[in-house]
């Protein structure tokens, strides 16, 4: 276990957040596969706290189901009134600890509307608040433009932080000033707890602030430190959706890269789009316009793209997705999917096979080598090894009220235009003629015929479309068929 565990990590996700004019929490609102508090609490088990606490005020009922399906375990501790960040940390310990004085070791404090903070910068902040024996420690980022940021004042001497002057506060010299604070925290608990029942009301908001914690723990002779995030971007907040399209850029930005550099192709990453959900293997490819979403995986020498969306979906070796959407499916090795192919869920498609342009598969599995090359739906149906489907087949699965269930064995080849009324099978070897309906059972090796017989009819163009330019085509080619014979 790492020297460096918290006590605890405080996520604060109780607020409103009404610049995001909308009726989803703030914290809910989805970045790459992830709520912006899901991107938090996931950062923070990369410390593996102790205890993880969120805290909650806004819609708390929302956010704590969504907690509790997306990441159990997590407690939540519950601000009825939102009166200032000092006073959501006390309820966090508070739940934690009856009295909220006796928790020890290093409690870290995080905002939920944060998704680009990282793990390895939360490691980072544990270990400069543990190595220079902190009563507290600030995360800090030295920005471009600090305008409307707190800035961080340091002692010249130790480096040791003596204040943190906000933008409206600060001297035209302490605006000079890049480094800003984040407001992302580790505290020694014990300290931090003490310092709680001190903090004042006396303020034009009437909270009890956190940051004043600093400055009581300073007056009482702690020490205060920094840790400089090593990306400024990594603190930047959600207020609103520009801000949150900004941070979705750069998180899939930061994705792509990290795929990059472990030996995946992405031809394109400006119009990539990938959820930080997904994972690769070396030498997939991934070509423009292509979306990759929730729980996907792309193997190794896999090609998906153009102009692709997968959903949960894996991709096997040496597979190919071109122009395609799939939900909850599994391409088999080598298969070969779209153009403009749709695989819904329960799809799985086997080694070597084949979904062509205009097809849409449901709740069906595909054998090795089987293809359904042209303008078909399967549905609810297993098909066996290297069966070959005719173009504009329909498996007829619904009566209405049940979806019922379609067997095809290995080796069949089914006619164009056929209607597979289920439930039926078609036996190993077996044939079906074009344009059949197939409603009863085909025997192995048998051809199935089901259509009505043809019948000719002479002259019915002449008789109920005279003189349309149908009529004077045929009579055109009666006369030169008169002048051949």
């Amino acid at each position: 276990m790492s020297a460096n565990r918290p006590a605890a990590v405080v996520v604060l996700a109780a607020g409103e957040g009404t610049r995001m004019k909308s009726k989803t929490p703030k914290v809910l609102h989805d970045i790459s596969g992830r709520s912006l508090v899901g991107h938090v609490v996931t950062a923070a088990g990369d410390l593996s706290p102790e205890h993880l606490v969120v805290v909650v005020g806004h819609a708390r009922e929302q956010v704590k189901a969504h907690l509790d399906t997306v990441y159990p375990g997590t407690r939540t501790a519950v601000q009825e009134e939102q009166k200032g960040t000092g006073h959501a940390v006390r309820i966090a310990l508070e739940s934690l600890d009856g009295t909220g004085q006796t928790l020890s070791g290093t409690v870290v404090v995080v905002c939920g509307d944060t998704p680009l903070l990282s793990g390895a910068t939360l490691t980072a902040l544990a270990a400069t608040h543990a190595a220079d024996g902190n009563a507290v420690t600030v995360l800090t980022a030295e920005v471009p433009d600090s305008t409307g940021y707190g800035r961080i004042v340091r002692d010249a001497a130790t480096g040791a932080v003596t204040g943190i002057v906000e933008h409206k506060d600060a001297s035209e010299a302490q605006r000079a000033i890049k480094e800003i604070n984040s407001g992302v925290f580790a505290f020694d608990g014990q300290l931090l707890a003490d310092a709680l029942g001190k903090v004042r009301t006396d303020n034009s908001q009437g909270e009890e602030y956190l940051t004043d914690v600093l400055g009581i723990l300073r007056e009482a002779g702690h020490r205060v430190g920094a840790s400089v995030a090593a990306d400024h971007r990594e603190i930047l907040g959600i207020n609103n959706r520009v801000q949150l399209a900004e941070a979705r850029r750069l998180l899939n930005a930061r994705l792509l890269e990290a795929a990059m550099l472990q030996g995946v192709t992405v031809v394109d990453p400006a119009t990539t789009v990938v959820d930080a959900t997904v994972t690769f293997e070396r030498d997939a490819i991934v070509h423009p316009g292509t979306q990759l979403l929730g729980a996907t995986h792309i193997a190794e020498d896999a090609e998906v793209g153009p102009n692709t969306r997968l959903k949960d979906t894996t991709v096997h070796s040496g597979a190919r997705v071109d122009n395609s959407v799939a939900d909850s499916a599994e391409i088999g090795p080598n298969a070969v999917v779209g153009p403009f192919a749709y695989l819904r869920p329960g799809t799985r498609l086997g080694l070597k096979s084949k979904i062509g342009a205009f097809v849409e598969v449901k709740n069906s599995t595909i054998g090795e080598g089987t293809k359904v090359p042209h303008l078909s739906y399967v549905g609810d149906a297993t098909i066996g090894d290297f069966t070959n489907i005719g173009a504009a087949s329909v498996f007829v699965n619904y009566d209405g009220e049940k979806k019922h269930h379609t067997t095809i064995g290995s080796h069949c080849r089914t006619g164009a235009d056929n209607m597979l009324v289920a439930p039926v099978t078609i036996g190993d070897g077996a044939y079906t003629a074009a344009g059949s309906v197939i409603t009863k059972d085909v025997p192995a090796g048998s051809l199935a015929v089901a259509r009505g017989q043809q019948r000719n009819i002479e002259g019915w163009v002449a008789r109920k479309r005279p003189g349309s330019a149908a009529a004077q085509a045929a009579q055109a080619a009666a006369a030169e068929g008169d002048r051949e014979s």
